[in-house]
């Protein structure tokens, strides 16, 4: 039996026993109580509250606009759905950068008032001083490097990261870093496979790949990319497990003829 499937609920400990053992970590992203629901009845190991919801749930281009309120009030909605996975929040963009007392703050409201059970910073020495903070508050800590989505106007494009030798370089040295400094696990987002490789096996805590290729501890996407119910959307790291958009988009003209033609209700659909 996998790990995952032995334990009550995953928590830490469990995923660095999972790394150790080499089983491979499922995350998702969610962020409303019925999917979530879902998403941890299927037996997800992890579970993202990301700040994707900006793009995905609100309709901004980018992830900048979210605020922390919003990312506390899709954290609750998951939480309560929540038997066993670990659920991660996203702290979003404004609060925690450059100012270690707000990312304690931010860290800290997010626990509170949400019940999750870590939270999750984009970039590496750079916030140092903002990860010791939290951590030394004991909330568990999960890293981001490579794509950093909130960085986006200062890096310009969405391409793949970390093709240079010099910010490949930064970026292992910014993954040691944060295993040094306590974090639990780090997400890397879209850079080549083999630095991936290369950064899983040169830490001992958990790496989660995004367009990072199979080399890493575990994997997380997009759930709305992962079921179709986003259209426009065709990253080369993507599979799609359902096509939903087509899906429901049928289910609504049925619906709109039958009310139209009053085939809806019938006679059995009412009182």
């Amino acid at each position: 039996m996998s790990i995952s499937k032995e334990v009550k609920r995953i928590t830490t400990h469990v995923l660095q026993r999972m790394k150790n053992e080499g089983e491979k970590i499922s995350m998702l992203t969610a962020y409303d109580y019925s999917l979530a629901k879902i998403v941890d009845a299927a037996g997800i190991d992890m579970i993202l509250v990301g700040d994707s919801a900006s793009n995905v749930m609100a309709g901004h281009e980018t992830t900048l606009p979210i605020t922390l309120d919003q990312m506390i009030y899709h954290a609750q909605s998951v939480v309560r759905a929540v038997k066993k996975s670990f659920v991660v929040v996203d702290l979003p963009f404004g609060s925690y950068q450059g100012n270690s007392r707000r990312a304690l703050e931010s860290a800290i409201r997010i626990m509170k008032e949400t019940g999750g059970h870590g939270v999750k910073l984009e970039g590496g020495a750079e916030i140092q001083e903002s990860v010791t903070r939290i951590l030394s508050a004991g909330i568990p800590v999960m890293g981001h490097l490579g794509l950093t989505p909130q960085s986006i106007y200062k890096f310009g494009t969405y391409t793949v990261r970390a093709k240079e030798k010099a910010e490949a370089q930064k970026l292992k040295s910014d993954a040691k870093l944060l295993e040094e400094l306590g974090c639990f696990g780090i997400v890397l987002e879209k850079i080549p496979a083999t630095l991936a490789r290369e950064v899983a096996e040169s830490v001992q805590i958990p790496i989660i790949g995004i367009g990072a290729g199979p080399d890493v501890d575990g994997q997380v996407l997009v759930l709305h990319d992962v079921l179709g119910l986003t259209k426009d959307f065709h990253p080369r790291f993507l599979r799609r497990y359902m096509d939903l958009y087509d899906g429901i988009k049928g289910a609504v003209e049925q619906y709109i003829s039958d009310v139209k033609s009053v085939d809806f209700p019938n006679a059995n659909e009412k009182y």
